[in-house]
């Protein structure tokens, strides 16, 4: 039976607010209460949910016995501990990505959950309207056997900053690590969710690259997490995924996701936006066609609410979230492994 979920943020920064405002909205949920230590940002959450209550810490909010989940929007560091914290206390959870400093912690709050609904936001470029009918088509078989998913996401340098940078966000002790738990695990999770969750890493091989010397100005002192990296990941049946990010890189933008089959390719772009898909496709006769597979916006904010309003509504009606723990454990075994594998040089395997 349906209800309406009370739910509390636990912070209130550039991502926080984003669930503030999907809180607002949200058609099985309903925002009561929001913490933070900064007192300004409580203030913004005020001003965006006029009403709600406010706490200076996650464990004060914990106590608040009228919520029913909670969203962790700390930096990852912080984030475990939290996570069997509301468990202990009954509460449903939805956690930020990287949904766990690595699988250890990731197993501890797993084994916390029990009965409790629990998400990772690592989905939210599978909330397009796009994503869904190149899932279909994926599911139809309609390339035949997938054989190579290649993504390609490279930022190149702009001008030296001139705002507050994130102190947490390329340091392995803060962040669990750096580009490839920043942006990476939502192109694994677009990957893997797009495919049915079907494929089966079985060894990994990759190379990690931080911040160029002369670009130091990008990031805080003290920043030694990758900002490039590419990984070669093979899969159950050959299926084999070519996957590069990189940021801050002496190299024009690319940005691409593609799935190529034994009889055609479904070409895209991960982000929202104005897009075409293209399907590529080869004919006995003609050899390979191009065509328009889908055309239109994709709008940015259900990349923004998608995560909360999915996992309300899995609360609510009892559907499994888009991203469950135990697929975010898929990523992070993922993740571990290309670390271990740039870190030593040789492959990792995963079977």
């Amino acid at each position: 039976m349906s209800k309406t979920v009370k739910i509390g943020v636990i912070g209130c920064g550039v991502i926080g607010k984003r669930h503030v405002a999907a809180g607002v909205k949200c058609p099985h949920g309903e925002l009561v209460a929001v913490a933070d230590l900064v007192p300004a940002k409580l203030e913004e959450a005020k001003k965006m949910a006029p009403g709600v209550r406010t706490y200076a810490t996650g464990a004060e909010l914990l106590e608040d016995r009228d919520i029913d989940a909670v969203v962790l929007a700390m930096p990852t560091y912080q984030r475990s501990p939290l996570a069997l914290a509301s468990f202990a206390k009954g509460k449903h959870v939805l956690i930020e990505k990287p949904v766990a400093m690595n699988v250890k912690d990731l197993e501890g709050i797993i084994t916390a959950q029990k009965d409790k609904v629990a998400a990772c936001c690592s989905s939210r470029f599978r909330f397009l309207p796009s994503n869904a009918a190149i899932a279909q088509f994926l599911a139809a078989k309609q390339l035949g056997n997938l054989r190579i998913i290649r993504a390609r996401g490279v930022f190149g340098a702009g001008p030296r900053p001139t705002w507050a940078l994130p102190d947490w966000r390329l340091k392995r002790a803060q962040n669990g690590g750096g580009y490839l738990v920043n942006w990476g695990c939502y192109d694994l999770d677009f990957i893997l969710g797009t495919t049915g969750w079907n494929l089966v890493p079985q060894s990994i091989f990759a190379q990690t690259w931080g911040l160029a010397p002369h670009l130091s100005t990008r990031a805080t002192p003290g920043s030694e997490a990758e900002t490039h990296f590419i990984t070669l990941i093979r899969c159950a049946g050959g299926v084999t995924i070519s996957f590069e990010r990189g940021e801050f890189t002496s190299s024009a933008p690319e940005h691409v996701h593609q799935f190529i089959g034994e009889t055609g390719t479904i070409r895209t772009v991960m982000v929202g936006g104005k897009k075409t898909v293209y399907h590529d496709h080869t004919d006995s006769e003609f050899g390979m066609l191009t065509r328009a597979f889908w055309d239109g916006e994709d709008p940015h904010e259900p990349t923004s609410s998608g995560p909360l309003h999915d996992f309300a509504s899995a609360i609510a009606q009892g559907h499994p979230p888009k991203t469950s723990l135990k697929q975010a454990m898929l990523i992070q075994r993922i993740t571990d492994a290309i670390y271990q594998s740039a870190a030593t040089g040789k492959s990792v395997d995963l079977a």
